[in-house]
């Protein structure tokens, strides 16, 4: 959508841009192949990946070739904190970090489950345990003591076991850090095997996916997430073409089209397409886009990012006011 409404107003640099698409899994082998295969396409600038475990191994590659990159969904801090320590400065995302997002989940939940007892679990990839490890922290430095920290490995079927040591610990809340098709899956298990805690997660629950794994047993979940830019004015017109092509833009939609959006804008402010120059003119000032305005810092950063929470009900999450 982004690149077809970019091309409708005459490209970028009055060239129109051509759309390569690739499928890195998840997998970390994968997206290594995908950057190397991106690289002999000529790719000059990517908006990837999903998963953090997969953005971080590729942002090498992409580093090394000096192709531009903005993640709309990695949030592992390692992304933008590593490359910037050796001076590399064409990474950029155009949603937060985990470090933030950790301090939003772990002083929550130490204030709202005082004095009870909560479970942290994560999923051992570089997305789930960074967010996990972020929040445990926030948790203890807010007063909070952790029941039960505990691993799973991701796409198992049996969370038995797991779910057993949930109920034995007598766990009132289980924060888990980790990807909607695992928790949405611990969840039905959990109900089944008669655990009522309350669950917690980050901002991957944002798939309408997850509930056609947990089915009912998704009710309640809550989930961090950055403030919805939905009912933004920027996005008016973007949501309404989406929904009039019959696809609701949910969870990392309107940031992908954002990062496309703020490329575009910074490769026409610096006249080139050179990742190097793009990057200058993307840190040299705000950029409007369907988010919202965005401007970064010198790591690639969001210089501002807004947490909200979003709970699951009868099938769909809807965010709750902010405080």
């Amino acid at each position: 959508m982004a690149v077809k409404d970019i091309n409708a107003k005459g490209g970028v640099l009055g060239k129109q841009l051509k759309l390569e698409i690739g499928d890195d899994q998840c997998d970390p082998k994968q997206a290594v192949q995908v950057a190397n295969d991106f690289v002999k396409k000529g790719v000059v600038f990517v908006a990837g990946y999903f998963c953090s475990g997969s953005s971080i191994p590729a942002s090498d590659i992409y580093a090394e070739e000096g192709i531009l990159q903005i993640t709309p969904a990695s949030t592992n801090t390692k992304f933008t904190d590593d490359p910037a320590a050796k001076g590399i400065k064409t990474i950029f995302r155009t949603c937060g970090r985990d470090d933030l997002q950790g301090v939003f989940d772990g002083t929550w939940l130490a204030k709202t489950y005082a004095g009870k007892n909560v479970a942290i679990l994560d999923d051992k990839s570089a997305y789930g345990q960074g967010l996990a490890v972020d929040t445990q922290k926030n948790f203890e430095a807010a007063g909070g003591t952790v029941a039960l920290r505990d691993t799973y490995t991701s796409k198992e079927k049996d969370f038995s076991a797991l779910v057993s040591k949930l109920k034995d610990a007598k766990i009132d809340a289980v924060f888990i850090g980790g990807y909607h098709f695992d928790v949405g899956l611990i969840m039905r298990q959990a109900r089944e095997q008669g655990l009522s805690a309350d669950f917690v997660s980050g901002d991957a629950m944002n798939s309408a996916e997850l509930w056609s794994i947990s089915g009912p047993a998704g009710e309640g979940l809550r989930f961090s997430d950055a403030s919805s830019a939905l009912n933004l004015d920027s996005a008016k017109d973007v949501v309404a073409a989406f929904r009039a092509d019959n696809y609701e833009p949910e969870g990392y939609t309107l940031s992908t089209y954002a990062a496309i959006q703020a490329w575009a804008a910074a490769a026409e402010k610096a006249g080139d397409i050179e990742g190097a120059k793009v990057a200058d003119a993307l840190r040299s000032g705000p950029i409007q886009t369907v988010t919202g305005e965005l401007s970064w810092d010198a790591k690639g950063d969001l210089t501002k990012s807004t947490y909200a929470w979003y709970v699951w009900h009868e099938g769909k999450y809807a965010q709750e006011p902010l405080n």
